[in-house]
C-alpha cells in the first residue's frame, strides 16, 4: 500500500519562519548572556570584594544608635574574638569617640560607612567623593588612621563609586551573606541565615540600635564558625591572605 504525504505550501511557510525566528531569539539570548560577563574581568577595573579565597570575615555596620553597639563588643570579648571589621559612618563616629576608641583598643579593623547615611548609587561622582572625604576628616580627627576600606551605606553602590572609592585610595567591600540581623527576624532566623557559611565568607551584621537580636545571636553564630573549623579574619587580613571574589557591578 502506497502513502501519498501532501504538504501544504504555506504551512511549510510558517513553519520556516517560526524556526528562523526561534534561531534569531536564541542568538539575540546568547548575544545578551556575553554582555554579562563582569565588568570586572579585566586587570585594572575597579572592584568591589564580596568575598574570600578561605578564612571567614565578620563585619560590622554601624550607621546610628547609642545602645547596641556596646553589648555586641561586650560579646566578642567574651567570645575571645580577636579579629573583626566594624564598618562606621563618620558622622556616628563623631557622635561617639570613646567606642570608636574601644573598638580601636580591642584591636578590631575600622572601615567606613560614608558620613551620612545616603544611597551612592543615587548621587553624583562628586558627592559621593565628598561624603568619603568628609568621613576619612572625621576619622583623622579621632586618631583613626590608615583606613583602606569603605562599604556603601545603602549597600547599594554602581561602577561610578568604585572608581570614586579608587580614585580616593580606597577598595569598596560588599558581602556574601547577608544575616538580616537589621529585620529583627528572631535569633534563630538571624542565625540560620548564616549556617551555611563557609571559607572566604564576608558576613554582614549590624551594632546599630536597628539591630535588637544581634549580641544573643553571636554566641551562636560563632558556635557555627568554630564548628566548621573556619578562622574569623579581619577584611583586610581576608585581601592579604588570598584571592578575592568582585562583584559585577553595572
Amino acid at each position: 500500500m502506497n502513502f501519498f504525504y501532501v504538504v501544504n505550501g504555506k504551512a511549510l511557510k510558517n513553519v520556516t519562519l517560526v524556526l528562523i525566528a526561534a534561531f534569531f531569539t536564541a542568538w539575540f539570548m546568547y548575544i545578551e548572556n556575553l554582555s554579562q560577563i563582569p565588568v570586572f574581568s579585566a586587570k585594572d577595573e575597579p572592584k568591589a570584594v564580596y568575598r574570600g579565597e578561605k578564612d571567614l570575615a565578620l563585619t560590622f555596620n554601624i550607621g546610628w544608635g547609642d545602645e547596641k553597639a556596646e553589648p555586641i563588643l561586650d560579646v566578642l570579648k567574651k567570645e575571645n574574638v580577636k579579629s573583626a571589621t566594624f564598618f562606621l559612618s563618620g558622622s556616628w563616629a563623631e557622635r561617639h569617640p570613646d567606642i570608636v576608641s574601644r573598638i580601636q583598643k580591642e584591636g578590631y579593623e575600622i572601615g567606613i560607612l560614608g558620613y551620612n547615611y545616603e544611597d551612592y548609587s543615587e548621587l553624583e561622582d562628586t558627592k559621593v567623593a565628598r561624603d568619603i572625604l568628609k568621613a576619612q576628616e572625621a576619622f583623622k580627627k579621632l586618631n583613626v588612621k590608615d583606613i583602606k576600606l569603605v562599604r556603601a551605606p545603602t549597600g547599594h553602590f554602581d561602577k561610578r563609586t568604585l572608581k570614586t572609592a579608587k580614585r580616593l585610595g580606597y577598595t569598596v567591600v560588599h558581602w556574601s551573606m547577608d544575616s538580616k540581623d537589621w529585620q529583627n527576624p528572631g535569633v534563630e532566623k538571624i542565625v540560620e541565615n548564616t549556617k551555611d557559611a563557609g571559607n572566604g565568607e564576608i558576613i554582614l551584621l549590624h551594632a546599630s540600635d536597628s539591630a535588637k537580636q544581634t549580641a544573643n545571636a553571636i554566641p551562636l553564630i560563632l558556635q557555627n564558625i568554630r564548628q566548621k573549623g573556619l578562622k574569623i579574619v579581619t577584611v583586610s587580613e581576608m585581601i592579604a591572605n588570598g584571592e578575592v571574589s568582585s562583584k559585577e557591578i553595572k
